[in-house]
C-alpha cells in the first residue's frame, strides 16, 4: 500500500510547515488528488489515520479535492474528460490528444493549523 508512505510524506511537510508558521497543532490538510495519480483516496485517507499518530497533525482530518483527468485536443481546441481507462481520443474530432491537463496532481494545497497552547 504505497499511500501509507505517501500519508506519511503529506504529514511531515505539514508537520514542518505548520512548524515553520509557528503553529502548534493542525487541524485539517487539504490535498488535490488526480484520478491518474495511482493514489486510493479510501486508502490514502486511512494512511493518514495511522501516519498522523504522535505527531501536531494527531487529530487533524484529510480533506482529499478529486481532480478529473481533462486532455485538450489541438486540431480542434476541444477539451475533454479522459475517464478510466484513459483515452486521449478526442470524442469532437476523433483525433488522439497528446496533452493531458490535469488528472496527475498530488500535492498539498491548504494546511488549517492553530498556535500552541500557551
Amino acid at each position: 500500500m504505497h499511500e501509507l508512505s505517501i500519508a506519511t510524506a503529506i504529514v511531515e511537510q505539514a508537520d514542518a510547515l505548520a512548524r515553520a508558521d509557528g503553529a502548534g497543532v493542525v487541524s485539517a490538510v487539504t490535498v488535490r488528488v488526480g484520478e491518474l495519480s495511482g493514489v486510493v483516496p479510501d486508502a490514502l485517507d486511512f494512511a493518514f489515520e495511522v501516519a498522523r499518530g504522535g505527531t501536531a497533525l494527531a487529530g487533524a482530518r484529510l480533506v482529499v479535492e478529486q481532480v478529473t483527468a481533462r486532455a485538450y485536443c489541438g486540431p480542434c481546441a476541444e477539451e475533454f474528460e479522459v475517464g478510466m481507462p484513459p483515452f486521449f481520443w478526442c470524442p469532437r474530432c476523433d483525433h488522439p490528444s497528446q496533452e493531458l491537463r490535469c488528472g496527475r496532481e498530488l500535492e498539498i494545497t491548504a494546511i488549517e493549523s492553530a498556535p500552541p497552547p500557551p
